[in-house]
């Protein structure tokens, strides 16, 4: 694997890179860190944004775990940050975390977008408490994702329209939400699972969602079933519709 802190070189055009090419604007530009595990994702991403001419957005580094996502962020200073929320070594709020000072310069402040496959409200609310300034799904169009990293970089708070209901609802009760113990005993990727298959979602639909192989999935499924003691599908989205979950 290559130098974490070092940006692919320019990328090629992908198909859908065309409508995405004006979203700068004239005379913006924007340098960018892509911190996400799965390294195909990041280069689709690359190849639809970074074209840097065309749209202002300058992939300035990449990251696949927490770790490397603070060296790089460090060494860089973008000013956005693409953050995915489920990461190796403690997921995007350990990032957020450890790079507070970052995000605190009043000077040159780091900003960051959440960019991620779930849409779960406690992922959306976790990433906003710990300083990101915006939640985007990873269903966005190309033009649409560079439009949300000038509009934070700028100092907006950008989100998905679903999304943004999670966070209005959750800064507007004084109470914190409940405790789930039985959801807590799920890791994050069991929950995306979960979710996916409540919602109808085939073992191959959610492995191409998630970047994982069938396999994996199928054992997530099972460790899934066995920590909330269910014997099936029916009877998982039968517990997540109760929890609201899907």
């Amino acid at each position: 694997m290559s130098d974490p802190t070092e940006a692919n070189g320019t990328a090629g055009s992908a198909e859908t890179a065309g409508p995405a090419e004006q979203s700068g604007g004239p005379g913006r530009h924007v340098r960018v860190v892509l911190v996400d595990d799965h390294r195909m994702f990041r280069t689709g991403v690359q190849a639809e944004i970074g074209q840097t001419v065309q749209t202002g957005v300058e992939v300035v580094g990449e990251a696949a775990d927490v770790d490397q996502a603070v060296t790089v962020i460090t060494a860089t200073r973008p000013e956005v940050v693409l953050l995915d929320v489920h990461l190796p070594g403690g997921g995007g709020v350990e990032v957020l975390r450890r790079c507070a000072p970052l995000m605190a310069d009043t000077e040159q402040p780091v900003r960051f977008l959440a960019l991620s496959v779930s849409d779960a409200a406690e992922d959306v609310i976790g990433v906003i408490r710990g300083g990101a300034r915006g939640y985007v799904t990873k269903t966005i169009t190309g033009t649409d994702l560079v439009d949300s990293i000038f509009r934070v970089q700028e100092g907006d708070a950008v989100f998905s329209p679903r999304l943004a209901g999670f966070v209005l609802d959750a800064f507007a009760s004084t109470d914190a939400p409940p405790v789930d113990e039985d959801l807590d005993r799920l890791t994050q990727r069991e929950r995306e699972v979960l979710r996916l298959i409540a919602r109808g979602y085939a073992y191959k639909e959610i492995a191409k969602q998630l970047y994982i192989s069938v396999k994996t999935v199928e054992s997530h499924v099972s460790a899934v079933l066995r920590k909330l003691q269910l014997s099936n599908r029916h009877e998982l989205t039968r517990w997540a519709t109760a929890r609201r979950l899907v």
